[in-house]
């Protein structure tokens, strides 16, 4: 049995002005094991990246602010540690990939003093012996080490990416976040990134948690799949249970979207309507105002996260409506 290495029950995240409040992630819950890689999926605006940032303990306050919850990482509530504690932990244990490698290095450093720098911090090490490393991580993903000295402009897209992966890497965390890691670079470059982090995860023995609008990118690397919709998991389990059996209408919409190899269609089938504003969420089951199939019992009852191992949101799984489509798992497909 591997060991539970991060651990995440009720959270919830708010972005309070004097306007609005702001419900980014509301009771998320989460499991990932030692080694295993984790997808977080759902469309823009689903509180993903609020999550990621929960969990580094950088969700910027204000106007942010954890409002409850435990994240629970190797066993220690991570929420409870002072800020000192947090940031031994921040760069050395849990690393994060950020969306835009564009904009994730600083333009007047050269890339070995960014690596360098994050080695040093944590461990203790002379700038000498810091900067040889930074050497190493940079062979390790690919570029020459004596670019060591090159500043980012001079670098591709796709480079810059191999750049902020080394920096994540450096001091070989137990857990990777990867923040949508492709979206800016081509489906070319996109493929090698991916391959490149999937050995280094095996290689390293690092447990990742991916974002990712892309079902095809989880279906490559990941083990396990959460799918997030209004703040909320709506569904999660094993990649062959999620993929093969989904349960959620949600999921269902998102599988349903994607052009097939195997039928020849005119139009994709995307899901009707948008994401619920987070200053007003619907009341109810979140999905409701775009679910097909609604009932009246949708819009008053807050459905429960049930199942065993495959667990889903939906009331047509706590027996309190009847889809006998859904809770066939025949719907579109």
């Amino acid at each position: 049995m591997k060991e539970k290495l991060l651990n995440i029950k009720n959270l919830s995240i708010n972005y309070i002005t004097e306007d609005e409040k702001v419900l980014a992630v509301n009771d998320l819950e989460i499991e990932l094991n030692e080694g295993e890689t984790l997808g977080l999926v759902g469309e823009t605006g689903a509180g993903k990246t609020t999550t990621a940032l929960g969990i580094m303990r950088l969700v910027p306050n204000p106007p942010g602010k954890i409002m409850s919850g435990e994240i629970e990482f190797q066993g220690r509530d991570i929420l409870k540690l002072s800020e000192d504690e947090m940031r031994g932990i921040r760069g050395s244990q849990i690393s994060m990939i950020f969306q835009d490698p564009m904009t994730s290095l600083n333009p007047v450093l050269t890339v070995g003093d960014q690596i360098a720098e994050v080695i040093q911090i944590h461990e203790k090490i002379s700038l000498k012996e810091s900067l040889e490393k930074a050497s190493e991580m940079l062979e390790l993903v690919g570029i020459p080490g004596n670019r060591l000295n090159d500043f980012p402009h001079q670098f591709s897209g796709g480079m810059k990416q191999r750049v902020v992966i080394a920096i994540a890497l450096a001091c070989n965390p137990k857990l990777l976040i990867a923040d949508e890691p492709t979206t800016a670079l081509d489906v070319t470059i996109q493929a090698q990134v991916l391959d490149l982090m999937n050995n280094l995860k095996e290689k390293l023995k690092t447990s990742m948690l991916l974002i990712t609008h892309d079902l095809g990118v989880v279906a490559q690397v990941c083990d396990k799949v959460a799918i997030m919709y209004a703040g909320e998991i709506v569904e999660s389990g094993s990649l062959e249970d999620v993929f093969n059996n989904p349960k959620h209408p949600y999921t269902h919409g998102l599988f349903d979207s994607i052009p097939s190899l195997d039928s020849e269609v005119t139009r994709l089938k995307p899901i009707k309507g948008l994401m619920p504003d987070p200053t007003d969420l619907p009341s109810g089951c979140k999905f409701h105002p775009r679910c097909p199939y609604a009932k009246s019992a949708c819009s008053v009852e807050i459905p429960k996260f049930v199942g065993n191992g495959h667990k889903t949101r939906c009331l047509a799984y706590e027996g309190v409506i009847q889809v006998k489509e859904l809770q066939e798992g025949r719907h579109g497909r």
